[in-house]
């Protein structure tokens, strides 16, 4: 596998980084590839991704759910992953105070 070098990361991205790696016991490596693929759209594609769920995600059930309504709630969180950002920022978004 390549190596990559990344340049001017500031500080406060640096400080992040090693925040979720000690919250999570990850490696530093571990969080950029994490962020990386969720980034870059690849993390459902990935088995690395798939696995290591982030505490509180959405993407965990709880309670009781029919398999009717989980594969609806796994359905959408799967879209919503797949959805640009840019699609869901509230430029694009029209607000009732906007008018």
């Amino acid at each position: 596998m390549p190596d990559l070098v990344i340049r001017h990361i500031d500080s406060l991205m640096a400080e992040r980084i090693k925040a979720l790696a000690k919250e999570r016991q990850w490696s530093i490596n571990d969080v950029v590839l994490h962020a990386l693929r969720h980034g870059l759209g690849m993390a459902s594609t990935n088995l690395f991704a798939e696995t290591m769920l982030d505490p509180g995600d959405l993407t965990t059930l709880a309670g009781q759910w029919d398999a009717k309504e989980k594969a609806a709630f796994q359905e959408a969180v799967q879209a919503l992953s797949r959805t640009p950002a840019t699609q869901l920022a509230r430029v694009n978004l029209p607000l009732e105070d906007d008018n």
